[in-house]
């Protein structure tokens, strides 16, 4: 599977920097059928690590009950304008996606 880039915003204000992470994933349950009637297989994120420099300032574990492209949208301190943000997510087939960005 191919996997379009994540679009990753990052804005810091007085201290605080509100982090957006968009990221396109087909997110199945599971429990839907294709027009043929059959099962289609489970495909999720299960892992989210957002690190700033080497340090990780957001992590989370997904489960199949979110839905189709996920958005994140959490804020941080001592975050400040020029520093690089990186997110990795992984998905229950093993697939990773990596993007980066720097501060506004």
């Amino acid at each position: 599977m191919t996997t379009s880039p994540m679009r990753i915003r990052a804005r810091a204000l007085r201290g605080v920097t509100e982090i957006q992470v968009l990221m396109p994933h087909p997110m199945e349950t599971g429990l839907r059928r294709d027009e043929a009637g059959e099962p289609i297989a489970r495909h999720h994120i299960t892992d989210v690590v957002v690190t700033l420099g080497e340090r990780t300032v957001f992590a989370v574990r997904c489960s199949f009950a979110v839905s189709r492209d996920p958005l994140i949208v959490f804020r941080v301190r001592d975050a400040q304008a020029g520093q690089r943000l990186k997110v990795v997510w992984t998905d229950n087939r093993g697939q990773q996606r990596s993007d980066e960005t720097v501060i506004a």
